[in-house]
This record gives C-alpha cells, sequence and structure tokens, in this order.
C-alpha cells in the first residue's frame, strides 16, 4: 500500500504548488483564526487555483459556526473538510463534502469507539493530546497507544518531520501521514527541501515493505 502524504498549514500559493510537485497528495487550509497559519477565503481561493490537477484540497475547520463554513464553501473549492474540535457526527454531517475527523490521543483514550461514532467520517486522523490546544502542537504521542486496527482509515500525525516517518510508517502502517510544522521554516512557510524530504522519506519506506 503507497502511504499517502498531506502537507498542512499551508500559506503561500509557492508552497502549494511545490508540495505538488514534491509529490504531496493533498494540502491543507487552515480556517481557525487562533492558528498561525490561518487564511481567509479570498487569499485561499488563490492558493487553490495554483495547484495543478489531482492534488485534494482540505479545509481545516475547529468548532467553526455553520455559517463561516458555509461561507468558505461558496468561495473555495475544497475537496474535503477536517474538523479538530468538539463536532458532533451532525455537525460534520451537515455539509455536502466528505470530512476527516480528529482525535487527540492520550492514555484511556478509546479510538475504536471514537470511530465509530463517526462511522460516516473518511477517515480518522490522530494528533497529540496537548491540554487547551486544537492540533499544530508539533509534538509526537506514544504510537503504541493506536490500536492495531480500525473500522475508518488512519491518517498520522503530530509532530511528524522528515527524520521520524520513516519509523513512524513503519510502526502505525497508516493509511496517510500529515505534516506541518516539521516542514516549516517558520509557521505558515514551507521549506521546499524539506517538503521533498519528508515525501521522499515516506516513498522510500514504502518501497521498503513493498
Amino acid at each position: 500500500m503507497r502511504t499517502r502524504v498531506k502537507i498542512c498549514g499551508i500559506t503561500q500559493p509557492e508552497d502549494a504548488r511545490d508540495a505538488a510537485l514534491a509529490g504531496a497528495d493533498a494540502i491543507g487550509l487552515v480556517f481557525h483564526d487562533a492558528s498561525p497559519r490561518a487564511m481567509d477565503a479570498g487569499r485561499a481561493a488563490e492558493i487553490v487555483a495554483a495547484l495543478p490537477p489531482f492534488v485534494s484540497v482540505v479545509g481545516l475547520f475547529v468548532d467553526a459556526p455553520a455559517t463561516r463554513i458555509e461561507s468558505v464553501l461558496s468561495q473555495v473549492r475544497l475537496d474535503c473538510l477536517q474538523f479538530h474540535g468538539n463536532e458532533s457526527p451532525a455537525d460534520c454531517e451537515r455539509f455536502p463534502l466528505p470530512y476527516i475527523k480528529v482525535a487527540r490521543v492520550r492514555p484511556g483514550f478509546d479510538l475504536i469507539q471514537y470511530a465509530v461514532g463517526y462511522r460516516h467520517a473518511r477517515a480518522i486522523l490522530v494528533d497529540a493530546y496537548v491540554p487547551g490546544q486544537p492540533g499544530g502542537t508539533g509534538r509526537t504521542f506514544d504510537w503504541g497507544l493506536l490500536p492495531e486496527s480500525l473500522p475508518l482509515p488512519l491518517i498520522l500525525s503530530g509532530g511528524l518531520a522528515p527524520g521520524n516517518v520513516a519509523s513512524a510508517v513503519r510502526a502505525v502502517h497508516p493509511w496517510a501521514v500529515d505534516v506541518s510544522s516539521g516542514v516549516e521554516s517558520a509557521p505558515g512557510l514551507k521549506d521546499a527541501e524539506k517538503v521533498r524530504q519528508f515525501i521522499e522519506e515516506v516513498r522510500n519506506e514504502d518501497l521498503r515493505h513493498a
């Protein structure tokens, strides 16, 4: 199986193009004002317009009002929504796009039951649990807390970088990996060489187990 790669927190059209040319399967755009990677719909539309075909665009929201999400959708071509907050399954399913639900993993957290609750999600994205922060912390977590299988595809996030993503793929065998701060030169500014190295590490690990 080929491990998919999502480069999240893109803020510049040139970073989106670089990620696509390096082989990214998807990019993530953040619509959460508290994030240093946040953007408005106008900027997001510019980034989407810069992409070549066959690269998915994921919009990230954190407990956003439905009107905010609908406003973004009316202006930006998104392929998938990613919910990082306390959104219920009904909250996630009210929009005409597939969605990913984020789970912040910690000891005692029942990820299987969580995934069952969001059974219509396309995937569960797992991230580190940091109190008071919805994600994007750049911290890893104990991958041993993850069950061997889930009823939904698993996207691994949390502190990934070129130096550890191969071991992460080897340990977890996720459907996809998601990276943001691990390939940046500054918050929201991607380092093209780090992006290339990250994707190359994933591809090489896939080849070792082909």
